[in-house]
């Protein structure tokens, strides 16, 4: 029985030490409005990216045209 008593007491106590890192902003007060934040500025960017590319395909695709159209 002395065992069991140790034992779960070990336990016990290494489990309060076990917390993961996301709660971190909740002790500062910002919930999880950082990463909120961090998601959508990810997600703005991405787009940005996407449609900066399509710029540039189409302004390629027009420059070889006008190139063909110069040589004919």
């Amino acid at each position: 029985m002395l065992k069991f008593k140790l034992f779960l007491t070990c336990m016990f106590g290494a489990s309060t030490a076990q917390a993961h890192v996301g709660h971190l902003g909740d002790l500062a007060g910002h919930d999880h409005w950082v990463a909120a934040g961090a998601i959508g500025a990810a997600i703005a960017l991405a787009g940005w990216n996407i449609l900066k590319g399509k710029k540039d395909k189409e302004a390629k695709v027009e420059a070889e045209s006008d190139e063909k159209l110069q040589d004919a």
